[in-house]
């Protein structure tokens, strides 16, 4: 009985044994199994990060074209300085050597030298000159590996458009930024075999080559640009203003043809170690920023009233240099008067009073309902970045006063690029198109693989409304406070404006925005034109004396560029700009008027002087500044 039952315990703990292998193989497979579907990836790499080191391959950057073809954004040759401190052999010369052609402390490099990793970056993006350098020093372990350095062949032109790029060469902001999903390529990379410890064997080199980032073409015109850019440098150099802008847009698709602003900076020399001036320099405040349009927003006004037939033609208003509206008197910039005037006059004179009753004999309901569909009050959806939508008051919150101040351009503000956008399609027959900068993507190939075409973004007049707003446009141009933008056989039509600055909620004593926005050809309109010179020196401050001539120069410009036939100038006769000094201010413009002449007006009292002064020959029909006894 004794032996049966020591048999039985030995089978028993054999059995247990015998499971206890089984489990362990079972848990063993399993671990195995686990290894192979759910980390084999894992440990492969581990593995190869053992066996292998690699070397990137930088990417080339896409490049950045304007629409002819012109190189706006491309990439240097570099190189990139790497090390692996287990394969270096020759500690102490690689640091003389190193620092010596970089111009690094010695003993930076060593602590570089003894780091404890498979790879150390020395310096980033080094000429080819000091790659060649470091090459011919034949240090083992010490790497120039090909890289790329942005590169800008215009400098600052077109800074606050393109943007920058950083060390890394990722997109910073502007065109870079924006569209840095595409200009991005695909590192590629050089594998080679190391052992344990990390040195290199003699084993095979692989090689994954680097995937080139797609080329972009934008809407801006080479020559366009060059010509805006030209003009708002003068300008800053005649006014000394706080900045000085344009923009240039293709009134039937809505492209921006140029956008230029100074100051400005050199792509190639980023201001990095200061931010502030950084990004004052660098912020595109056409697109960014809101101001009030002043006279300009007219031509909405304008367009507003005869698209709801609220005026005529036979429409008759009075100015006696000032409204009462909601108990406040509005004064008109004139502060004599217009008196009686049609609507052509009243465009041409640019007067409030006018404005102030074409914007109350639409209401609010319609004039919202407007400037809705211009696009004021949301963004354009322009590609860039930072955009504003504007500040249009609550529909609701408006009171009259309100309304009367909006129709000439007070208590609204509006982006640079929305007031430009809404004029091309007050003036193109109708059609509002969505502003854009890029025209076209083509992959490293050169297979187009995005192509742009214009977006309309709505209609807000008619044909037969956009026809009359030309004509009455042509006509400030021609004998109105625009005519410092004509063009010697080209019509153009336009708008000046001078809007009054805020700090604080409060007005800016002395601080303007003076501007001016046209389009030409005035009768079949190609492009639209607005230049902008913000905060103008001394007391000649007026958009028809500060933008207007340089939105002329532009138009001049791109006339001779594409070949525009010039009619016939006819002959321009010239008169002596008479004494007004000591007259009524009323009276000095009487004289000066029946002279031939379009007077602006700055100060009250007795008449102090003119620009140009009395006894210059002028060309009758420009535009005379009369300056009042506080105006100076």
């Amino acid at each position: 009985m004794r032996r049966t039952n020591g048999i039985t315990g030995t089978r028993k703990r054999l059995s247990a044994i015998a499971i206890a292998i089984t489990f362990l193989f079972f848990c063993l497979f399993a671990r195995l199994v686990a290894l192979q579907l759910f980390s084999g990836g894992m440990l492969t790499e581990r593995a190869a990060e053992q066996w292998y080191r690699d070397l990137p391959l930088s990417a080339p950057r896409g490049r950045i074209y304007a629409s002819g073809g012109e190189l706006l954004a491309g990439n240097d040759k570099a190189y990139d300085v790497y090390v692996r401190p287990s394969a270096v052999t020759e500690k102490e010369r690689a640091a003389s050597e190193l620092s010596a052609v970089l111009g690094y402390s010695r003993s930076v490099i060593s602590e570089k030298l003894s780091e404890r990793k498979s790879e150390v970056t020395i310096a980033r993006r080094v000429s080819p000159e000091t790659a060649d350098r470091i090459e011919s020093a034949a240090l083992r372990g010490v790497y120039c590996v090909a890289s790329y350095k942005r590169s800008y062949p215009y400098g600052g032109m077109l800074s606050k458009v393109l943007g920058f790029t950083n060390v890394d060469g990722d997109g910073q902001n502007g065109i870079e930024g924006y569209y840095d999903r595409y200009l991005t390529g695909t590192d590629g990379y050089v594998y080679s075999s190391a052992d344990m410890a990390g040195r290199e064997t003699d084993g095979k080199t692989r090689y994954v080559p680097a995937i080139a980032g797609c080329d972009l073409t934008l809407t801006i015109d080479d020559d366009i640009q060059s010509f805006a850019e030209s003009a708002v440098m003068a300008a800053q150099a005649e006014w000394q203003a706080k900045s000085c802008s344009a923009i240039v847009m293709d009134v039937n698709t809505g492209g921006i043809a140029a956008l230029a602003s100074y100051p400005s900076y050199d792509l190639n020399d980023v201001p990095r170690n200061d931010i502030d001036l950084l990004n004052l320099l660098s912020k595109n405040s056409l697109i960014t920023d809101v101001y009030e349009p002043g006279s300009t927003f007219k031509i909405i006004t304008t367009a507003a009233a005869l698209e709801y037939g609220t005026v005529s033609d036979s429409s008759r208003f009075y100015c006696g240099g000032s409204m009462t509206v909601d108990g406040q008197r509005i004064r008109c910039w004139r502060s004599a008067g217009h008196g009686s005037q049609d609507l052509a006059e009243g465009v041409k004179n640019s007067c409030n009073c006018v404005f102030m009753s074409l914007a109350l004999s639409l209401g609010t309901e319609k004039f919202y309902d407007m400037i809705s569909s211009f696009g004021f009050g949301e963004k354009t959806g322009v590609d860039f970045f930072g955009e504003s939508g504007g500040i249009v008051m609550n529909e609701s919150s408006v009171k009259t006063v309100d309304l009367a101040r909006i129709g000439f351009g007070q208590a609204i503000a509006v982006t640079p690029l929305q007031l430009i956008t809404a004029v091309s399609a007050a003036v193109n027959g109708g059609t509002l198109y969505k502003p854009y900068f890029l025209a076209e993507v083509r992959s490293a190939e050169g297979e187009t693989i995005y192509r742009r075409e214009p977006i309309e973004a709505g209609h807000p007049i008619s044909e037969k409304t956009s026809a009359r707003l030309r004509e009455l446009l042509t006509g400030v141009v021609k004998d109105g406070g625009g005519t410092k933008a004509q063009v010697p056989g080209i019509e153009v039509g336009g708008k000046t404006g001078t809007a009054q600055k805020y700090e604080n909620g409060v007005v800016a004593s002395g601080k303007y925005v003076s501007s001016f926005i046209g389009f030409a050809p005035a009768s079949d309109p190609k492009y639209a034109v607005l230049f902008i010179v913000d905060e103008p020196s001394g007391y000649t401050y007026y958009g028809s004396l500060t933008a207007a001539p340089y939105a002329g120069m532009i138009f001049s410009r791109i006339a001779d560029s594409e070949g525009w036939e010039r009619a016939e100038e006819e002959e321009k006769t010239y008169a002596e700009i008479p004494d007004v000094v000591g007259a009524d201010m009323a009276e000095a413009t009487a004289m000066l008027e029946d002279a031939g002449f379009v007077v602006e007006t700055v100060g009250e009292g007795k008449a102090i002087g003119t620009t140009p002064a009395a006894g210059t020959l002028t060309a009758v029909g420009d535009v005379v500044l009369l300056r009042g006894e506080d105006s100076s």
